[in-house]
């Protein structure tokens, strides 16, 4: 699948079928991932996963109610977190950009839609949610306290197809000069 049409086709995916992703491609989704440029290589991002609708179901009451609909049949759901006070930072622990550690989201953001565009490549569907209890979380995954939990990912085989919502023009978003 070309790019452009990774693009344009990829959309967030509210309601899976109840069909198992193999170890194999969720493995591929975390290898893209693992491609996405980081901070001075800092690659400071974790991942966290279910890989079997039993454990997505464990997983649900992290969740507020309706995002817990939304995935109901999702087989595999991916925890980001980001390893704390290393991206944008100097070696003395001094920020090195106006951002502070800001990066990290930036760095962790860019991993995340590497993973979504793979998973559209290998006709999987994704939802990223940004909603969620992180303490809940952090206990059912047991994430140290050196990270901080970022995103949610839900991935499974669509049982729709969206339309694409309205995006804003070229024109509407750039200055040039």
């Amino acid at each position: 699948m070309e790019l452009q049409q990774c693009l344009t086709k990829r959309r967030s995916i509210r309601k899976y079928k109840e069909q198992p992703v193999t170890q194999e491609l969720i493995q591929e989704l975390i290898r893209a991932a693992i491609m996405a440029p980081s901070w001075k290589n800092s690659q400071v991002s974790r991942y966290y996963i279910t890989d079997t609708l039993e454990k997505t179901k464990k997983f649900l009451p992290c969740l507020p109610e309706f995002n817990q609909n939304n995935i109901k049949n999702a087989p595999v759901v991916i925890v980001s977190t980001v390893v704390k006070n290393r991206s944008g930072f100097e070696k003395d622990g001094n920020y090195s950009s106006h951002l502070q550690n800001g990066w990290q989201y930036f760095d962790n953001g860019l991993q995340i839609q590497n993973i979504c565009l793979k998973a559209q490549e290998l006709g999987l569907g994704t939802l990223i949610m940004g909603i969620y209890d992180h303490e809940k979380i952090r206990e059912f995954f047991q994430i140290p306290d050196t990270e901080e939990i970022v995103a949610v990912v839900s991935v499974g085989y669509a049982d729709i197809e969206p339309e694409m919502p309205k995006r804003k023009t070229v024109e509407e978003i750039c200055t040039f000069i």
